[in-house]
């Protein structure tokens, strides 16, 4: 379709941009932690809304879709058409880069990667992020 890709500098000051006139606008902060919370808790109030009440995150936190859980949607959107417009899409179990370093293991890199999120998302959530 396009087939070029942005400058990451000029994507970086973009995003810059938004962030600071989402904070003066409307006084929020980009952020995406909270969102994966709030999906788990939507995702286990399908299976034991009563233990979701009884959290005590979850009482100052509602597990709903809000505008920051749809900013994640966006982010996964964006990627993607960016992705698609530049002819940089392709589908692959395990990365050219991955599978130079570490070989085909596609449960290796899941099971690294999953511990990868683990270690993030609590680095996030004891930021409070």
């Amino acid at each position: 379709m396009f087939k070029r890709t942005w400058s990451p500098y000029f994507a970086g000051a973009l995003s810059g941009v938004v962030v600071i006139l989402s904070v003066w606008i409307v006084d929020k902060y980009f952020g995406a932690s909270t969102s994966f919370v709030r999906a788990a808790g939507m995702l286990e109030s399908l299976v034991a809304p009563e233990r979701v009440a009884q959290l005590e995150y979850f009482q100052r936190v509602t597990p709903q879709i809000d505008w920051q859980w749809m900013f994640v949607i966006g982010i996964l959107a964006g990627s993607f058409i960016a992705a698609i417009t530049s002819g940089s899409f392709k589908l692959q179990w395990v990365p050219d880069m991955w599978q130079k370093r570490f070989g085909f293991s596609p449960f290796k890199r899941g099971i690294t990667a999953f511990f990868g999120g683990v270690l993030v998302m609590f680095g996030a959530r004891m930021a409070d992020g």
